[in-house]
């Protein structure tokens, strides 16, 4: 990946130049297929779904199963993937929770609305074993260490924007930092007033507009790729800051699992499309300039958290 000034950045300028000398396969790959673009499809930029839809396998990742985590609740899994490259910390201690079966029979204890939906032991008395009830902060990491992929538009809360892998993350290259942002769908670690008194054993996931005020000021770990609409529905609580006041209102949670340990028979073949080839930059292209018949105004911009990263299921034996 080409590296502008700016350390530990890419510009989407590099990808951009290949989806221009690639963006013929898209078309080739929709008509081996059998399907029939559009007579003019020749002239008009692809959707994002025609991207998606003409995607080649190496586009896509598969999950990793030894971050990946797969919380059973009554409803259904939630998929979380856990992001090493911010909290290592962190996301080792939260594979050392589940495996202890930390997680096991706790409950959802917390649903504000256009917010956050909150899970963990509300008397804080399970005991640990094998793992640490608080860590060290992690809200920030060199962004010489990282490969952001920057996104082309300004952001209200960083210099800039983009993402790592398929994580939504801030950098400042002034400071040589770069973070974790709050969009839909990302997992902290909760907290204390002490930055220090967090370590994952109560974990929140966002459910509405992104509350960027957060950013370095708690430690995000990972997203939720698949199951949100298990957590976002969650009645709202009554009490203050939306937790339940009454046991009975809590949403009781089975189980907590690495996927590394779950028998691959029982896993969930997700992958995510990589955010580091001209596939993604054309898939993002067309999301900041929505083309498609219904869009008569296309914004020609974006927001980091206005991008969710696609996953789907891999057919197994690939």
């Amino acid at each position: 990946m080409n590296h502008d000034a700016g350390p530990g950045t890419a510009t989407l300028a590099s990808l951009l130049a290949a989806v221009a000398l690639t963006m013929g396969a898209p078309l080739q790959a929709v008509a081996a297929r059998g399907d029939t673009p559009p007579a003019d499809a020749a002239k008009k930029p692809l959707t994002s779904a025609q991207i998606l839809a003409a995607s080649s396998a190496s586009d896509w990742r598969p999950l990793d199963p030894r971050n990946t985590l797969y919380m059973e609740l009554p409803a259904g899994r939630v998929i979380i993937e856990l992001a090493p490259l911010f909290a290592p910390h962190h996301a080792a201690n939260l594979q050392a929770l589940a495996r202890e079966g930390y997680f096991d029979g706790l409950w959802i204890m917390r649903a504000q609305d256009d917010y956050v939906v909150q899970w963990g032991d509300p008397d804080a008395k399970k005991p640990i074993h094998n793992a640490q009830r608080t860590l060290p902060a992690e809200f920030e990491r060199p962004l010489r260490d990282l490969a952001l992929l920057k996104l082309p538009d300004p952001d209200t809360y960083a210099p800039e924007t983009g993402f790592v892998e398929d994580f939504p993350a801030a950098a400042d290259p002034a400071s040589g930092r770069a973070w974790l942002t709050h969009c839909y769908g990302m997992v902290g670690a909760g907290r204390d007033n002490d930055v220090d008194s967090g370590g994952g054993t109560e974990l929140y996931v966002v459910i509405g507009q992104a509350p960027r005020q957060l950013d370095r000021n708690i430690t995000l770990l990972g997203r939720v790729v698949q199951g949100m609409d298990l957590l976002a529905v969650m009645p709202r609580g009554s009490g203050a800051m939306g937790f339940y006041e009454h046991p009975a209102e809590r949403t009781a949670i089975k189980s907590v699992r690495v996927a590394a340990d779950v028998p691959e028979s029982e896993r969930t073949p997700l992958e995510v499309l990589r955010t580091d080839t001209p596939t993604f930059a054309a898939y993002l292209e067309a999301r900041r300039n929505r083309r498609e018949e219904w869009f008569k105004v296309p914004a020609g911009r974006i927001d980091v958290c206005n991008l969710t990263i696609p996953s789907r299921l891999r057919a197994r034996g690939l």
